[in-house]
């Protein structure tokens, strides 16, 4: 059975380049434009892991973080950060908000 991997992120070329990668990799791949449809397909789908990107319209991707760990059915999905936010500080945060792990854009695919 695939493993289901959601990706919120707004920039669709990066949002293609991951989706193709993990796809290339027998992942099946769901994608959100924005926290408030991340949330949803988080709640609604089966997911098994979770790429969120911190610059996102509405809830940013802190945001959507802190609201996945308070619900049940999402506190214990592994969430990883990607960003081109790169200060320490903006590590630190997405650390402390929930994140298992945090990359700094561009990230190489193979990293993934």
């Amino acid at each position: 059975m695939k493993r289901n991997i959601l990706i919120i992120e707004d920039d669709p070329s990066s949002s293609r380049l991951v989706t193709y990668v993990l796809e290339q990799e027998g992942y099946h791949v769901i994608t959100a434009s924005d926290g408030l449809e991340g949330l949803n397909r988080a709640l609604k789908e089966n997911i098994d892991l979770i790429i969120l990107d911190i610059m996102l319209p509405g809830f940013d991707g802190y945001e959507v973080c802190q609201h996945l760990r308070q619900k049940h059915e999402t506190a214990r999905l592994p969430i990883l950060m990607i960003s081109a936010k790169g200060r320490e500080t903006d590590k630190d945060t997405g650390l402390k908000v929930g994140a298992n792990a945090y990359l700094i854009k561009p990230v190489d695919p193979s990293v993934i």
